[in-house]
């Protein structure tokens, strides 16, 4: 079985390997600072850390819940309460974000939802800069949204569909500036080891993978692998807010990075029970039961994700679906049901037309696939016809273009 998968290096954590680089530049590069917007002004100054407020925490639990199963019209119901009663405060402004940042999750490409998100991270950023500034009992409090909502702004602008590097430069600076900060009383929530969390792992991560950028680390604390992981487990476990998006990393950083796929397989099959209509989740669980073999396990689960596009479920479009349809067209490869093979990968490769993805290790190694069947059933005209898109689409470079090249070769030397 994993002699069948590797066939498919782009499965491998290249991409997510850029976008983790991609965010560490945003931590470690210094630009100017990026302007904010709301106009809010903050109430008496009083000991509560909210965050850490059981009466708060109960009255965002279902809200929470909500958000990440993709309910948002009910989270922002909940959210507009919160912000009723603690307007002076960034929380109710950084959950209200965080709905928008969901509603981009599912395709980066669709960037209609940019300018709200930008909007509430900037309206956190101004609230947290007042109680920082004027309230020193909110310090830590203030500093942790500070820097996570320059942390998702840097986040959104390193997403390689945006590639706004100085941006995100400038945002990444200002997140690590505050981090230090929220670093000093880590003791009152386990929310504030997120951040802590992320920079130990990938400030050694990157100059391991990047020795090019081990001279602009020099001048930023040293981090420390282990600890940003066990850091992750401990907010997974233990935070409320941040809770879930420590789970998503650590499930991402087990995959493609420590090679722990079963650990990954299981945070990804526990987030994908607890909100089962968040489709990012479900593909995910999808793509976990693939690289692990778990064949008849990943079918049913990439039927429902076709299935929710069909219905038009909200968040399920074609990204989902290119995933969803390659896994099953390789599941049918593997038990030589070509036809629906065929069906499945034909499948994927509208989806990944329908959002621009033809540069894609799904697109290329559908139509690879399909030249592959194509010459096994003996119709050699058409397996060159896709052998020669396949090449025709890959960069040079890509293994794709290669596997493409060599099949056209063996078959010119039949001929």
């Amino acid at each position: 079985m994993s002699s069948y998968l590797s066939r498919f290096s782009f499965l491998k954590p290249a991409r997510l390997a850029a976008w983790g680089l991609s965010m560490m530049l945003g931590l470690l590069l210094c630009v100017a600072s990026c302007p904010v917007a709301a106009q809010v002004k903050a109430k008496k100054d009083t000991t509560i850390i909210l965050i850490a407020d059981p009466t708060v925490q109960l009255q965002c639990t279902q809200a929470l819940n909500d958000l990440y199963n993709f309910k948002f019209d009910r989270a922002e119901v909940q959210f507009r309460a919160l912000k009723k009663d603690w307007g002076w405060h960034p929380l109710p402004y950084f959950l209200m974000g965080l709905i928008e940042w969901w509603k981009i999750m599912p395709n980066t490409k669709d960037m209609s939802h940019d300018n709200t998100f930008l909007a509430y991270m900037d309206s956190t950023i101004k609230v947290a800069d007042r109680l920082y500034d004027d309230y020193p009992s909110y310090h830590t409090e203030a500093a942790f949204f500070l820097a996570a909502a320059y942390g998702f702004k840097g986040r959104l602008y390193s997403d390689e569909e945006r590639r706004s590097w100085r941006k995100a430069a400038s945002a990444g600076k200002d997140a690590l500036n505050y981090l230090d900060e929220s670093k000093k009383q880590q003791n009152l929530s386990p929310e504030l080891l997120f951040g802590d969390a992320l920079y130990n792992y990938f400030s050694v991560w990157v100059p391991e993978n990047y020795p090019a950028l081990k001279p602009v680390l020099w001048f930023f604390p040293k981090g420390d692998k282990a600890l940003g992981l066990k850091q992750l487990n401990e907010v997974s476990y233990n935070a409320f807010y941040t809770r879930t998006e420590a789970m998503v990393w650590l499930m991402r950083i087990l995959n493609s990075y420590e090679k722990k796929q079963q650990q990954a397989l299981q945070i990804s099959e526990y987030l994908y029970e607890t909100y089962p209509d968040n489709p990012f989740f479900h593909r995910y669980y999808a793509r976990m039961l693939y690289a692990t073999g778990k064949f008849a396990d990943a079918e049913p689960v990439c039927k429902t994700i076709l299935a929710r596009i069909d219905s038009g479920q909200l968040g399920y479009e074609a990204t989902s679906g290119r995933y969803a349809a390659f896994f099953l067209g390789q599941i049918y490869e593997h038990r030589r049901r070509n036809e629906e093979a065929k069906q499945a990968y034909g499948m994927c490769i509208k989806y990944a037309e329908q959002i621009e993805a033809t540069e894609s290790g799904y697109y290329l190694y559908s139509l690879i696939a399909l030249g592959e069947i194509a010459e096994e059933e003996g119709n050699k005209a058409e397996a060159r016809r896709y052998f020669k898109e396949a090449q025709k689409k890959a960069g040079r470079k890509d293994e794709a273009y290669k596997d493409a090249k060599r099949r056209l070769k063996r078959m010119e030397k039949g001929d």
